[in-house]
């Protein structure tokens, strides 16, 4: 994909979330949106280098514009990572800054490279010299004690004259001690107005926001502010057509709109495809449980694929089945 439709694409994005953006959920999304940017989980590249773990790159052709999240922070491991993220075909290659669990923190990268930004602009260098791909930070505002008005704007500096052209900054610190990775999603106040100020100091860096916008109205509202993205991640999770099914014409102009009764008839082959290859129905499905969130029949629809997923033979009628708790309560449904 060329560099410049990735960035456009980049308008609005969908979060990386460990152990839900899986290749399944980027299917799913992108029958909702066929033009805003997805994210994988994050995969370190030790995993990729060292493991040999290449199935962590597997994904549709359809997902594209899709872009990798590595974690890492041994320049070397991360150039070589990019490498294979690039040659697996993905659109842009993002480095982790941002991921506030212990397990990260262990393997030094996520948030605590927050604490050295000399080392991240080595890494964004030695990714930038490898691929061709946009190479992309996802950072944080600060850590801990540090003062996020002096870190954040010295951070940006080390990485954009290291070659990254695009980040993405989610809105809070991290707290590394003291606070759950769900704590940290939460509980640090979000400071919009410091990633807007940053945008006015870096004004050729592509910069989307991410922490706590959960509606198309906010992320409207933050891109007429002047910010170049926006970046969702839980709500579009859990309520995936809320935030994607009218995202191609408000957010990109290029509609039509879409909606979850689509999505679940082009899930059905994708279903199929899955289950001949000896799969399980809940490793698709578990994704689609807020398809319908806010809708008559959405409960019975999260219900029956909650208890029958999992059962031995479920297949694309037990989809059906639940599809038809909402038909059944849909408001045309009751007129007849």
């Amino acid at each position: 994909m060329p560099y410049n439709a990735v960035t456009a694409a980049a308008r609005l994005s969908i979060a990386p979330m460990m152990d839900w953006t899986d290749r399944h959920c980027r299917f799913l999304h992108r029958q909702l949106s066929r033009h805003a940017l997805l994210y994988t989980e994050m995969v370190t590249a030790p995993a990729l280098v060292r493991g040999g773990a290449m199935h962590l790159l597997d994904h549709h052709p359809c997902e594209h514009p899709v872009a990798l999240q590595l974690g890492g922070s041994d320049p070397v491991e991360l150039r070589h990572a990019a490498l294979l993220g690039a040659q697996a075909g993905y659109d842009e290659i993002n480095l982790n800054c941002g991921c506030p669990s212990d397990r990260v923190q262990s393997g030094t990268f996520g948030a605590v490279l927050m604490r050295d930004g000399a080392r991240v602009a080595e890494c964004v260098a030695a990714m930038r010299n490898a691929v061709d791909v946009p190479v992309t930070v996802k950072c944080r505002i600060g850590v801990d004690e540090q003062d996020p008005e002096t870190v954040l704007p010295e951070f940006l500096a080390r990485i954009v004259a290291a070659g990254c052209e695009r980040v993405t900054i989610h809105a809070r610190k991290a707290w590394l001690q003291g606070l759950s990775p769900k704590e940290n999603r939460d509980i640090p106040p979000l400071d919009y107005d410091l990633v807007m100020r940053m945008k006015g100091l870096f004004p050729n860096l592509h910069i989307s926001i991410n922490g706590g916008i959960e509606t198309l109205d906010q992320a409207e509202a933050m891109l007429e502010a002047g910010l170049d993205g926006v970046m969702i991640g839980r709500a579009a999770y859990h309520q995936p057509a809320d935030i994607l099914s009218q995202a191609d014409r408000r957010i990109f102009g290029a509609g039509p709109d879409t909606s979850a009764e689509a999505a679940v008839a082009a899930m059905l082959p994708y279903i199929e495809a899955h289950l001949s290859n000896g799969g399980r129905l809940h490793q698709i499905t578990r994704h689609m449980l807020g398809l319908f969130a806010g809708r008559p029949g959405a409960r019975g629809w999260r219900r029956t694929l909650s208890e029958g997923a999992t059962q031995p033979g479920a297949g694309p009628e037990l989809v059906e089945a639940a599809l038809e708790c909402v038909h059944a309560l849909a408001p045309q449904a009751k007129a007849v």
